[in-house]
Protein backbone atom coordinates (compact mmCIF):
# COMPACT_ATOMS: atom_id res chain seq x y z
CA UNK A 1 0.00 0.00 0.00
CA UNK A 2 1.65 2.99 -1.13
CA UNK A 3 1.41 6.48 0.89
CA UNK A 4 0.49 9.75 -0.36
CA UNK A 5 -0.32 13.44 1.38
CA UNK A 6 -2.41 16.29 0.24
CA UNK A 7 -0.83 19.73 0.18
CA UNK A 8 -2.28 22.57 2.19
CA UNK A 9 -4.66 25.31 0.68
CA UNK A 10 -3.32 27.56 3.01
CA UNK A 11 0.14 29.05 4.18
CA UNK A 12 3.90 29.35 2.83
CA UNK A 13 3.66 27.47 -0.96
CA UNK A 14 7.67 27.21 -0.31
CA UNK A 15 7.63 25.64 3.59
CA UNK A 16 5.16 23.43 2.13
CA UNK A 17 7.24 22.14 -0.89
CA UNK A 18 10.15 21.68 1.25
CA UNK A 19 8.23 19.63 3.50
CA UNK A 20 7.10 17.80 0.88
CA UNK A 21 10.90 17.12 -0.25
CA UNK A 22 11.40 15.70 3.33
CA UNK A 23 8.45 13.05 3.23
CA UNK A 24 9.34 12.06 0.07
CA UNK A 25 12.51 11.13 1.74
CA UNK A 26 11.02 9.79 4.60
CA UNK A 27 9.36 7.50 2.07
CA UNK A 28 6.34 9.12 0.38
CA UNK A 29 4.69 7.65 -2.28
CA UNK A 30 2.17 10.52 -4.01
CA UNK A 31 1.92 13.89 -3.05
CA UNK A 32 -1.86 15.57 -4.78
CA UNK A 33 -2.50 19.23 -5.35
CA UNK A 34 -6.30 20.18 -4.85
CA UNK A 35 -7.72 23.00 -6.81
CA UNK A 36 -11.30 24.10 -5.92
CA UNK A 37 -11.91 28.28 -5.87
CA UNK A 38 -8.06 28.26 -3.98
CA UNK A 39 -5.39 28.90 -6.17
CA UNK A 40 -4.32 26.75 -9.36
CA UNK A 41 -2.86 23.59 -9.14
CA UNK A 42 -0.64 23.25 -12.02
CA UNK A 43 1.52 26.20 -10.83
CA UNK A 44 2.01 24.35 -7.52
CA UNK A 45 2.44 21.15 -9.07
CA UNK A 46 5.56 22.33 -10.98
CA UNK A 47 6.83 23.68 -8.35
CA UNK A 48 6.83 20.06 -6.88
CA UNK A 49 8.17 19.10 -9.84
CA UNK A 50 11.53 21.04 -9.46
CA UNK A 51 11.99 20.20 -5.76
CA UNK A 52 11.42 16.51 -5.92
CA UNK A 53 12.93 13.68 -7.60
CA UNK A 54 11.32 10.45 -6.96
CA UNK A 55 7.21 11.10 -5.81
CA UNK A 56 4.69 10.96 -7.85
CA UNK A 57 2.62 14.19 -8.54
CA UNK A 58 -1.42 14.00 -8.63
CA UNK A 59 -4.11 17.09 -9.33
CA UNK A 60 -6.23 16.34 -6.52
CA UNK A 61 -8.88 17.05 -8.56
CA UNK A 62 -9.12 19.85 -12.18
CA UNK A 63 -12.68 20.41 -12.21
CA UNK A 64 -13.56 18.93 -15.89
CA UNK A 65 -15.33 21.92 -16.85
CA UNK A 66 -12.86 24.69 -16.02
CA UNK A 67 -10.34 23.80 -19.08
CA UNK A 68 -10.86 22.58 -22.72
CA UNK A 69 -9.93 18.85 -23.44
CA UNK A 70 -6.80 20.05 -25.20
CA UNK A 71 -5.73 21.90 -22.83
CA UNK A 72 -6.22 19.89 -19.88
CA UNK A 73 -4.08 17.09 -22.33
CA UNK A 74 -1.72 19.66 -22.70
CA UNK A 75 -1.35 20.66 -19.33
CA UNK A 76 -0.99 16.78 -18.11
CA UNK A 77 1.22 16.41 -20.80
CA UNK A 78 4.01 19.69 -19.34
CA UNK A 79 3.25 18.87 -15.96
CA UNK A 80 4.36 15.24 -16.99
CA UNK A 81 7.21 16.62 -18.40
CA UNK A 82 8.50 18.30 -16.37
CA UNK A 83 8.33 15.92 -13.88
CA UNK A 84 10.02 13.06 -15.65
CA UNK A 85 6.92 11.02 -16.09
CA UNK A 86 5.68 11.15 -12.31
CA UNK A 87 2.22 13.62 -12.75
CA UNK A 88 -1.42 11.46 -12.64
CA UNK A 89 -4.22 14.25 -13.86
CA UNK A 90 -6.97 13.76 -11.63
CA UNK A 91 -10.06 14.86 -12.31
CA UNK A 92 -13.58 15.45 -11.22
CA UNK A 93 -16.79 16.85 -11.96
CA UNK A 94 -16.97 19.24 -8.29
CA UNK A 95 -20.41 20.07 -8.22
CA UNK A 96 -22.81 22.62 -9.76
CA UNK A 97 -22.37 25.26 -6.61
CA UNK A 98 -18.61 25.78 -7.96
CA UNK A 99 -18.71 24.69 -11.68
CA UNK A 100 -21.56 27.49 -12.12
CA UNK A 101 -21.18 29.86 -9.21
CA UNK A 102 -17.39 30.01 -9.68
CA UNK A 103 -16.13 29.35 -13.83
CA UNK A 104 -20.22 30.25 -15.24
CA UNK A 105 -20.18 27.69 -17.22
CA UNK A 106 -23.25 25.23 -16.71
CA UNK A 107 -22.85 21.50 -15.01
CA UNK A 108 -24.12 18.97 -17.37
CA UNK A 109 -23.99 15.83 -18.31
CA UNK A 110 -21.13 15.08 -16.03
CA UNK A 111 -20.26 11.34 -16.88
CA UNK A 112 -20.57 11.86 -20.78
CA UNK A 113 -18.07 14.91 -20.06
CA UNK A 114 -15.80 13.36 -18.61
CA UNK A 115 -15.70 10.26 -21.07
CA UNK A 116 -15.02 12.39 -24.03
CA UNK A 117 -12.56 14.60 -22.07
CA UNK A 118 -10.36 11.26 -20.96
CA UNK A 119 -10.81 9.68 -24.55
CA UNK A 120 -9.49 13.45 -26.43
CA UNK A 121 -6.63 13.67 -23.58
CA UNK A 122 -5.72 10.22 -24.38
CA UNK A 123 -5.75 10.67 -28.79
CA UNK A 124 -3.44 14.19 -27.36
CA UNK A 125 -0.80 12.35 -25.58
CA UNK A 126 -0.36 9.34 -28.67
CA UNK A 127 0.02 12.50 -30.83
CA UNK A 128 -2.56 11.78 -33.21
CA UNK A 129 -4.76 14.60 -35.22
CA UNK A 130 -6.91 15.57 -32.86
CA UNK A 131 -10.38 14.75 -34.09
CA UNK A 132 -13.55 13.96 -32.37
CA UNK A 133 -17.08 14.10 -32.56
CA UNK A 134 -19.30 13.35 -29.67
CA UNK A 135 -22.84 14.71 -27.84
CA UNK A 136 -20.19 17.17 -25.54
CA UNK A 137 -17.26 18.19 -27.66
CA UNK A 138 -16.56 18.37 -31.15
CA UNK A 139 -12.73 19.02 -32.48
CA UNK A 140 -12.17 20.93 -35.00
CA UNK A 141 -15.31 23.40 -34.12
CA UNK A 142 -17.58 22.64 -36.89
CA UNK A 143 -18.15 25.64 -39.93
CA UNK A 144 -21.20 26.54 -38.68
CA UNK A 145 -20.19 27.36 -35.13
CA UNK A 146 -17.16 29.44 -35.99
CA UNK A 147 -15.42 30.71 -38.79
CA UNK A 148 -14.91 27.35 -40.89
CA UNK A 149 -11.18 27.74 -40.51
CA UNK A 150 -10.02 25.61 -37.93
CA UNK A 151 -7.81 21.83 -38.94
CA UNK A 152 -6.97 19.14 -36.96
CA UNK A 153 -3.68 19.34 -35.17
CA UNK A 154 -1.23 17.36 -33.54
CA UNK A 155 0.65 18.24 -30.10
CA UNK A 156 4.32 19.53 -31.37
CA UNK A 157 5.80 18.30 -28.71
CA UNK A 158 6.59 14.36 -28.05
CA UNK A 159 5.28 13.82 -24.35
CA UNK A 160 7.18 11.29 -21.91
CA UNK A 161 4.34 8.97 -21.80
CA UNK A 162 1.34 8.03 -24.67
CA UNK A 163 -0.87 7.35 -21.66
CA UNK A 164 -0.36 9.26 -18.54
CA UNK A 165 -2.31 7.66 -15.77
CA UNK A 166 -5.97 9.22 -15.19
CA UNK A 167 -7.90 9.18 -11.98
CA UNK A 168 -11.56 10.14 -11.48
CA UNK A 169 -12.76 11.36 -8.02
CA UNK A 170 -16.47 9.91 -7.82
CA UNK A 171 -18.84 8.64 -5.46
CA UNK A 172 -22.12 8.34 -7.30
CA UNK A 173 -22.67 4.68 -8.70
CA UNK A 174 -22.65 5.68 -12.54
CA UNK A 175 -19.32 7.88 -12.00
CA UNK A 176 -17.97 5.16 -9.77
CA UNK A 177 -18.91 2.49 -12.78
CA UNK A 178 -17.27 4.82 -15.16
CA UNK A 179 -13.71 5.08 -13.33
CA UNK A 180 -13.70 1.81 -12.79
CA UNK A 181 -14.22 1.36 -16.91
CA UNK A 182 -12.12 4.13 -17.83
CA UNK A 183 -9.21 5.25 -15.59
CA UNK A 184 -6.42 3.76 -13.75
CA UNK A 185 -7.26 5.04 -10.36
CA UNK A 186 -10.23 5.93 -8.80
CA UNK A 187 -10.79 8.65 -5.53
CA UNK A 188 -13.80 8.26 -3.39
CA UNK A 189 -13.76 10.26 -0.42
CA UNK A 190 -15.62 9.64 3.16
CA UNK A 191 -14.41 5.82 2.73
CA UNK A 192 -15.63 3.24 5.03
CA UNK A 193 -14.11 -0.56 4.57
CA UNK A 194 -16.77 -1.80 6.09
CA UNK A 195 -19.88 -0.28 4.20
CA UNK A 196 -17.99 -0.04 0.92
CA UNK A 197 -18.77 -3.03 -0.88
CA UNK A 198 -22.45 -2.33 -0.50
CA UNK A 199 -22.22 1.03 -1.31
CA UNK A 200 -19.75 0.74 -4.22
CA UNK A 201 -19.26 -2.67 -4.93
CA UNK A 202 -21.53 -3.47 -8.07
CA UNK A 203 -20.96 -0.21 -9.87
CA UNK A 204 -17.05 -1.47 -9.62
CA UNK A 205 -18.27 -4.48 -10.99
CA UNK A 206 -19.95 -3.46 -13.74
CA UNK A 207 -17.21 -1.09 -14.70
CA UNK A 208 -13.80 -3.58 -14.61
CA UNK A 209 -16.31 -6.08 -16.76
CA UNK A 210 -16.23 -3.26 -19.19
CA UNK A 211 -12.29 -2.27 -18.16
CA UNK A 212 -9.33 -2.33 -20.91
CA UNK A 213 -6.96 -4.90 -19.62
CA UNK A 214 -4.05 -2.65 -20.99
CA UNK A 215 -5.22 -0.31 -18.03
CA UNK A 216 -4.38 -2.73 -15.48
CA UNK A 217 -5.50 -2.93 -12.35
CA UNK A 218 -7.57 -0.05 -10.78
CA UNK A 219 -5.66 2.12 -7.98
CA UNK A 220 -8.01 3.02 -5.54
CA UNK A 221 -6.80 5.98 -3.62
CA UNK A 222 -8.44 7.33 0.16
CA UNK A 223 -7.84 10.11 2.28
CA UNK A 224 -7.81 9.84 5.70
CA UNK A 225 -7.15 12.10 8.67
CA UNK A 226 -4.61 10.41 10.59
CA UNK A 227 -3.39 10.91 14.27
CA UNK A 228 -1.24 7.74 15.90
CA UNK A 229 -1.39 7.82 19.24
CA UNK A 230 -2.76 7.07 23.07
CA UNK A 231 -4.28 10.10 23.73
CA UNK A 232 -5.29 11.46 20.22
CA UNK A 233 -8.63 10.11 20.98
CA UNK A 234 -9.98 13.96 21.25
CA UNK A 235 -8.96 14.78 17.31
CA UNK A 236 -11.94 12.94 16.87
CA UNK A 237 -14.04 15.94 17.51
CA UNK A 238 -11.28 17.60 15.30
CA UNK A 239 -12.57 15.62 11.86
CA UNK A 240 -16.21 16.62 12.93
CA UNK A 241 -15.84 19.91 10.98
CA UNK A 242 -14.86 18.66 7.86
CA UNK A 243 -17.48 16.19 7.19
CA UNK A 244 -20.31 18.53 8.46
CA UNK A 245 -19.31 20.72 5.63
CA UNK A 246 -19.43 18.22 2.80
CA UNK A 247 -22.28 16.13 4.40
CA UNK A 248 -24.44 19.29 5.11
CA UNK A 249 -23.23 22.37 3.19
CA UNK A 250 -21.29 21.27 -0.34
CA UNK A 251 -24.62 21.42 -1.91
CA UNK A 252 -28.53 22.53 -2.05
CA UNK A 253 -30.84 19.66 -0.71
CA UNK A 254 -31.27 16.91 -3.08
CA UNK A 255 -28.08 17.90 -4.85
CA UNK A 256 -25.86 17.28 -2.60
CA UNK A 257 -23.59 14.18 -3.35
CA UNK A 258 -21.94 13.59 0.12
CA UNK A 259 -25.30 14.16 1.69
CA UNK A 260 -26.45 11.07 -0.60
CA UNK A 261 -23.47 9.18 0.59
CA UNK A 262 -24.26 9.07 3.70
CA UNK A 263 -27.46 7.83 3.41
CA UNK A 264 -26.36 5.15 1.35
CA UNK A 265 -24.12 4.38 4.19
CA UNK A 266 -27.19 3.87 6.44
CA UNK A 267 -27.38 7.30 8.20
CA UNK A 268 -30.70 8.82 6.92
CA UNK A 269 -31.72 10.05 10.05
CA UNK A 270 -28.52 11.81 10.74
CA UNK A 271 -27.49 12.76 7.10
CA UNK A 272 -30.23 15.44 7.22
CA UNK A 273 -30.27 16.47 10.30
CA UNK A 274 -26.40 17.48 9.73
CA UNK A 275 -27.98 19.54 6.59
CA UNK A 276 -30.81 21.12 7.67
CA UNK A 277 -29.01 22.38 10.75
CA UNK A 278 -25.77 23.19 8.37
CA UNK A 279 -27.74 24.83 5.78
CA UNK A 280 -29.68 26.55 8.83
CA UNK A 281 -26.29 28.18 9.82
CA UNK A 282 -25.73 26.32 12.87
CA UNK A 283 -22.19 24.65 11.83
CA UNK A 284 -21.17 23.51 15.11
CA UNK A 285 -24.84 21.72 16.04
CA UNK A 286 -24.17 20.14 12.46
CA UNK A 287 -20.61 18.90 13.64
CA UNK A 288 -21.72 17.79 16.68
CA UNK A 289 -24.54 15.66 14.82
CA UNK A 290 -21.93 13.38 13.26
CA UNK A 291 -22.01 9.99 14.19
CA UNK A 292 -19.67 8.69 15.90
CA UNK A 293 -18.85 5.23 14.07
CA UNK A 294 -18.50 7.45 11.09
CA UNK A 295 -16.04 9.43 12.16
CA UNK A 296 -13.89 6.28 13.19
CA UNK A 297 -14.78 4.71 9.86
CA UNK A 298 -13.09 7.21 7.53
CA UNK A 299 -10.38 8.26 10.01
CA UNK A 300 -7.23 6.19 11.47
CA UNK A 301 -7.25 7.97 15.03
CA UNK A 302 -6.18 5.94 18.09
CA UNK A 303 -3.22 3.64 19.18
CA UNK A 304 -0.63 2.38 16.72
CA UNK A 305 -2.42 -1.33 17.34
CA UNK A 306 -5.21 0.14 16.60
CA UNK A 307 -4.03 2.34 13.08
CA UNK A 308 -3.08 -1.19 12.28
CA UNK A 309 -6.08 -2.96 12.13
CA UNK A 310 -7.77 -0.10 10.14
CA UNK A 311 -4.71 -0.16 7.61
CA UNK A 312 -5.66 -3.67 7.06
CA UNK A 313 -8.98 -3.35 7.04
CA UNK A 314 -8.63 -0.64 4.12
CA UNK A 315 -6.34 -3.20 2.06
CA UNK A 316 -9.17 -6.00 2.26
CA UNK A 317 -11.76 -3.26 0.76
CA UNK A 318 -9.44 -2.85 -1.83
CA UNK A 319 -7.16 0.23 -1.04
CA UNK A 320 -4.28 0.20 -2.57
CA UNK A 321 -2.94 4.39 -1.76
CA UNK A 322 -3.79 5.76 1.26
CA UNK A 323 -3.76 9.64 1.05
CA UNK A 324 -3.10 10.41 4.75
CA UNK A 325 -4.31 13.91 6.49
CA UNK A 326 -1.74 13.96 9.44
CA UNK A 327 -3.46 15.60 12.12
CA UNK A 328 -0.22 16.71 13.93
CA UNK A 329 0.41 20.14 14.87
CA UNK A 330 4.38 20.56 13.77
CA UNK A 331 5.92 19.89 10.86
CA UNK A 332 8.04 17.05 12.50
CA UNK A 333 4.98 15.10 14.21
CA UNK A 334 3.78 15.14 10.60
CA UNK A 335 7.04 13.44 9.40
CA UNK A 336 6.90 10.66 12.13
CA UNK A 337 3.28 10.43 11.41
CA UNK A 338 4.46 9.58 7.34
CA UNK A 339 7.29 7.32 8.75
CA UNK A 340 4.94 5.36 11.03
CA UNK A 341 2.48 5.16 8.03
CA UNK A 342 5.23 3.94 5.86
CA UNK A 343 6.45 1.23 8.29
CA UNK A 344 2.52 -0.21 9.31
CA UNK A 345 1.66 -0.72 5.64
Amino acid sequence: MRIGIQASYSGGFAETAAEIRDLEAAGLDVAMVAEVYTFDAVSQLGYLAAVTERVELMSGILPIYSRTPALTAMTAAGLDFVSGGRFTLGLGASGPQVVEGWHGVPYDAPLQRTRELVEICRQVWRRERLVHDGPKYTVPLPADQGTGLGKPLKLINTPVRERIPVLLAAIGPKNVELAAEIAEKWEPILFSPERSADVWGAALAAGRAKRDPQLGELDVVVGLPVAIGNDVDHLLDAVRPGIALYVGGMGAKGKNFYNDLARRYGYEAEAATIQDLYLAGRKDEAAAAVPEDLLRATSLIGPESYVAERIAALAEAGVTTLNVQPMDGSRESRLRTVETMRRLC
